[in-house]
């Protein structure tokens, strides 16, 4: 069943957030992840909100937590220290055969 890692983050250092940007994604593909929305043009539809929003989704829950948890991507977190403020969760979806 697929997995998404939901993230909204506050920018406040764009360089550096630029540098964190630049080399997540290949944690990413490597564990089989994929983005769904990265930081695109967003249209609040209800209620008070300024998010930038990412969305990546995994084959499993499993496979979303061996990336999070992963050595290469505990380095590739580190570039984003200061950088902002990043809300992330994990959510399971829906089974697609439902």
């Amino acid at each position: 069943m697929p997995a998404y890692v939901v993230v909204e983050v506050r920018i406040t250092d764009p360089e550096r957030a630029a540098r964190y940007a630049a080399v997540s994604p290949a944690t990413v593909e490597r564990y089989g992840g994929r983005y769904l929305a990265r930081g695109g043009a967003i249209s609040v539809l209800e209620g008070g909100w300024d998010p930038r929003l990412v969305v990546i989704e995994f084959p499993s829950i499993e496979k979303a937590r061996e990336w999070y948890d992963s050595p290469e991507y505990r380095e590739v977190r580190r570039l984003r220290e200061g950088a902002g403020e990043w809300r992330v969760l994990l959510v399971e979806g829906v089974d697609p055969r439902r």
